[in-house]
């Protein structure tokens, strides 16, 4: 009979009350970032109308950027001693987002869906990064760089709107 192995716990370069705190501000950005991601791709696989296809690559771009920070953040709360959710079950119950319809969309409202989630998304984003002053600068900086990111995205969606 095999010996149970045991798990070797990450330790944090933080205290427990600054890894507590960053913790939950990256797992508040994580669980909303994986949504905005998964709302892309409904929008994506749904979307329809005029400009069509620059929507539809644009969706790409977005979905591919925000599974990048994903990740990142993902891996910060590894490294800090903390582990990452991406359950569906709990990206459903701790997102923020609005969600997407679940039928074919116009491009018009696919990009104010994708505005209004990118804000939300962007929001959280930012409460974190107040949070993180204190506790952890690195977090805090990988969040700079994730709001950075979204903004960029934020601004080149609702210029579509114009």
């Amino acid at each position: 009979m095999a010996q149970a192995s045991t798990v070797k716990v990450i330790t944090s370069p933080l205290n427990e009350e600054n890894k507590k705190v960053t913790a939950q501000a990256l797992q508040n950005a994580l669980v909303n970032l994986i949504d905005l991601s998964l709302i892309g791709k409904q929008a994506h696989w749904n979307v329809v109308g005029s400009n069509f296809r620059s929507v539809h690559l644009q969706l790409d771009e977005l979905i591919d950027l925000v599974r990048g920070f994903s990740d990142d953040v993902a891996e910060r709360l590894s490294a800090i001693g903390a582990n990452a959710n991406g359950l569906a079950s709990t990206v459903v119950s701790s997102a923020k987002t609005k969600g997407f319809a679940t039928e074919f969309t116009s491009t018009s409202e696919v990009v104010g869906g994708v505005v209004d989630n990118l804000k939300i998304v962007i929001d959280v984003v930012r409460e974190g990064i107040g949070a993180t002053e204190d506790s952890d600068p690195v977090s805090q900086d990988l969040l700079i760089a994730v709001a950075d990111g979204l903004e960029k995205q934020h601004w080149m969606w609702q210029a579509q709107e114009a």
